[in-house]
């Protein structure tokens, strides 16, 4: 869930990670989520110092001109990082509304098949690029759940108003009152 209020703060909580607790007089809220790490000895994920291993907390909070224009996630497990990059990608580069930058086709390099997994409605030509360059195709029925789901909350430049935008790919809704 992703929400700002009228002053322009903005939060996003994943409740289903979270333990309820949070760092007194920080406003930290502590996640259960460390399954990345591990106790292997020597695998690039063990527990210690200055380590970053892969997890799937990543809310997005947007700024510019050091001023929030918006808040935002994708669910999914190792979709995430893929994910949310598209979704941006699609808003920066390449000027989409936020609605049109979730609801558009996204593609997957899977974690465990390595080919590259394609929503059904990805454009043809999308599809015979990737292969001509040797990618390995899988693709999906539409509406796939392993994509990820997002919502994002986005303000206007001149700090009007909000626009909310919510996964097609599942239920919900953007909601503002």
């Amino acid at each position: 869930m992703t929400a700002i209020v009228s002053s322009g703060n903005g939060a996003i909580a994943q409740s289903r990670c979270a333990p309820g607790i949070v760092v007194p007089g920080t406003g930290v809220a502590l996640h259960n989520r460390a399954t990345g790490f591990v106790t292997t000895k020597g695998h690039p994920n063990e527990v210690g110092p200055l380590k970053r291993p892969f997890h799937t907390i990543i809310p997005a909070f947007i700024t510019k001109d050091g001023k929030p224009i918006a808040t935002f996630g994708l669910m999914g497990g190792a979709m995430q990082p893929q994910g949310h990059m598209q979704v941006f990608s699609r808003i920066v580069d390449y000027g989409q509304n936020p609605q049109a930058a979730i609801d558009g086709p996204r593609w997957r390099v899977h974690e465990i098949d390595k080919t590259v997994w394609l929503e059904d409605h990805t454009p043809a030509d999308t599809a015979a690029g990737l292969e001509a360059r040797g990618h390995k195709l899988t693709r999906t029925s539409w509406p796939s759940f392993d994509f990820g789901s997002s919502q994002i909350i986005w303000r206007f430049s001149d700090g009007g108003p909000y626009l909310g935008a919510s996964e097609s790919r599942r239920d919900g809704a953007a909601v503002g009152f």
